[in-house]
């Protein structure tokens, strides 16, 4: 969030531990063979590099963009919005996120982002001081963040992945019946913008990478997730994990991220056990880092879609987002469903 007021002990141990293994930065330094390979981007742009030879990814990355994950039915058939389309969506995006808005019966409706509530359990508790939603466009002026397929949507659903969709908003509705039945960001498990893959939402939307040459990690805020993703080629465990299995390598100066073998379904959108995720980050600026990632899941979307994320450095650092699973807020959750059932009975109402 903009106006942060703890820090990250965990994420700032994960920072000194791996920082210490980083090479420096050395800019022009780099072995004859990969100035050689060098391959330029952004006018022109050649990225700082490491002693390894490969460009400098490090830093933390500011991801907060207005350019919705999906295009709009107004911008059907444009890929990109004029100036004045783009300062006109900017301030409708303005109003629409704006946690003072009253529905008709003059209670707040919570933003939506990314096609999410931003956040399931306090959607009506903060105010604009909590959030930090990105209110402009960066890195262009598309209309969607999805760049394939050509009309900037997502692609639908598979049967078998609709009715896992509505099962799953049907437990949502009702009183919880046990902490399975809330969502693994409410439960603190995955951040709701940490992914993979990662997508702006209502606030710390901040990433900070590390570089050795066997390992990159990648530390995002939300949550304080830390990925640690091994170059070295080894196979891919047979372990399924909440984040997946990565595997990294280089392809010129794009670090490109192969992930699958997840546990269940990450905070990404109807995301199942069966998503593959490719992942590319490419230093495009001095002060600039385009993220880009292709999901394929034949058992949830009828075919692959793919994503740009425009980044931009930041001179700040990461801070702690007090979240774990199993603290006081789900005993709140599961504590007042009974409570709610308990009455119900009591009156005879449901």
């Amino acid at each position: 969030m903009r106006r942060r007021f703890l820090e990250s002990i965990g994420a700032l141990a994960v920072a000194i531990a791996v920082a210490s293994l980083v090479p420096a930065s050395v800019a022009g330094q780099a072995p004859a063979s990969a100035k050689a390979k060098t391959t330029t981007a952004a006018k022109g742009y050649t990225p700082p590099r490491t002693a390894d030879g490969h460009p400098d990814l490090q830093g933390v990355w500011d991801f907060r963009n207005v350019i919705p994950l999906e295009r709009p039915s107004q911008y059907a058939g444009k890929e990109f919005l004029t100036d004045k389309e783009a300062a006109e969506f900017e301030k409708s995006a303005a109003e629409r996120l704006d946690m003072d808005r009253r529905d008709e019966d003059g209670a707040r409706t919570p933003p939506v982002v990314n096609g999410a509530p931003a956040t399931a359990d306090v959607a009506r508790a903060y105010n604009e001081f909590w959030w930090d939603f990105g209110k402009k466009f960066v890195g262009s002026k598309r209309s969607s963040l999805i760049v394939d397929p050509p009309d900037g949507k997502i692609p639908p659903l598979t049967p078998a992945a609709k009715k896992r969709a509505d099962e799953a908003a049907e437990r949502r509705a009702r009183p919880a019946q046990g902490p399975e039945d809330r969502g693994i960001t409410e439960r603190c498990i995955m951040g709701f913008n940490a992914g993979p893959p990662i997508l702006p939402g209502a606030y710390n939307n901040n990433l900070q990478l590390f570089q050795t040459p066997d390992y990159v990690a990648i530390v995002t805020e939300m949550v304080h997730n830390t990925r640690i993703i091994p170059l070295n080629g080894r196979p891919q465990a047979n372990v399924p994990q909440w984040s997946g299995n990565s595997r990294g390598h280089w392809e010129g100066d794009t670090f490109v991220i192969e992930t699958k073998g997840f546990y269940q379904a990450t905070s990404f959108q109807n995301s199942s056990p069966n998503m593959h995720l490719i992942e590319k980050f490419s230093r495009v600026g001095p002060d600039n880092l385009l993220y880009e990632f292709t999901v394929s899941d034949p058992t949830t979307w009828s075919k692959p879609f793919t994503a740009q994320v425009p980044m931009r450095k930041s001179d700040q650092s990461l801070f702690e987002y007090a979240c774990h699973e199993g603290n006081y807020g789900m005993k709140g959750i599961l504590s007042s469903a009974r409570a709610v059932e308990k009455e119900a009975a009591k009156t005879g109402s449901r």
